[in-house]
């Protein structure tokens, strides 16, 4: 039987998924494959029985069922725990094991693209409060940054977001609504867009990005389009900025790990491919 690994959601023809773990058992001669599936929520049960039954080695999982897959794992590690969701399940033990590898992409990203990002890690700005600000403020707390803020359109959510993460990472993190950007901007050094705002050409309003320290960088979690108008808005000013499609491959490296026992390579090659396969270029 061939060794196959998976990604599940619900639609999920979107996903890029495939064509990077393809590509990584062609480059390293491994028998394998990597398919997508259309599973609902109602139908995860069926399908995590199956998968314990021995129907693939595990898989990638996104949403809507990040959430109720953690329920359905014998074991779910610390960090997928805070974050409150599970992208990838892998067998240890004849135990299904849950993580979540959204912090190891961004911060695998930013390493790769910005070298010595972290040296310094004074207070940064997280933009959006929803679950991908989850991985974002984790890894951004393992890198040792002791002031995050969070600010997103709606302060009522910041500030709960903010106090959840800040109590189970043990770090100072506060929510604010994004009209106070301008208060923060000039002692911050990293400001990061975990929303969708950036998509289809939107923007967001009234960021004074020229308060910003000079020698700030911008990320963006967004990669479609690549160059985002907050991005191209940093790079007008001089700002250091990091596109999001490197995020999306550097979580993808764990789960290939884990199921082909190979820990493949983000390479030029293999961005080069995601863009055309994407449109991106």
């Amino acid at each position: 039987m061939t060794r196959t690994a998976f990604v599940i959601g619900h639609p999920v023809a979107h996903s890029r998924s495939p064509r990077i773990h393809k590509y990584w058992l062609d480059q390293y001669g491994i028998e394998g494959d990597y398919v997508k599936i259309d599973v609902s929520p109602e139908a995860l049960p069926g399908f995590v029985a199956d998968l314990r039954s021995g129907s693939h080695l595990g898989g990638n999982v996104t949403v809507p069922l990040k959430q109720d897959m953690m329920a359905l794992c014998d074991e779910t590690d610390e960090l997928a725990r805070t974050i409150g969701a599970v992208n990838t399940v892998y067998f240890e033990n004849n135990r299904l094991v849950g993580t979540n590898t959204d912090w190891f992409g961004f911060l695998a990203n930013l390493d790769a693209e910005a070298p010595g990002w972290d040296k310094d890690p004074g207070p940064a700005i997280v933009l959006g409060a929803g679950g991908a600000a989850r991985g974002v403020v984790a890894g951004l707390a393992q890198r040792g940054f002791s002031s995050i803020r969070i600010l997103n359109r709606t302060s009522d959510r910041a500030q709960s977001l903010a106090t959840e993460l800040g109590t189970a990472l043990g770090v100072a993190i506060h929510g604010y609504g994004l009209d106070r950007f301008a208060d923060f901007a000039p002692e911050t050094g990293l400001v990061v867009n975990t929303s969708t705002i950036g998509m289809h050409g939107s923007r967001f309003e009234h960021l004074q990005m020229n308060l910003l320290r000079p020698k700030a960088l911008v990320a963006d979690i967004v990669y479609t389009p690549l160059v985002t108008p907050l991005l191209a808005d940093a790079a007008a000013l001089g700002l250091r900025t990091v596109d999001g499609l490197g995020m999306l491959l550097h979580q993808a490296v764990p789960g290939f790990e884990a199921w082909f026992g190979t820990r493949p390579e983000v390479t030029p090659e293999l961005r080069a491919l995601i863009e055309r396969d994407m449109g991106l270029t």
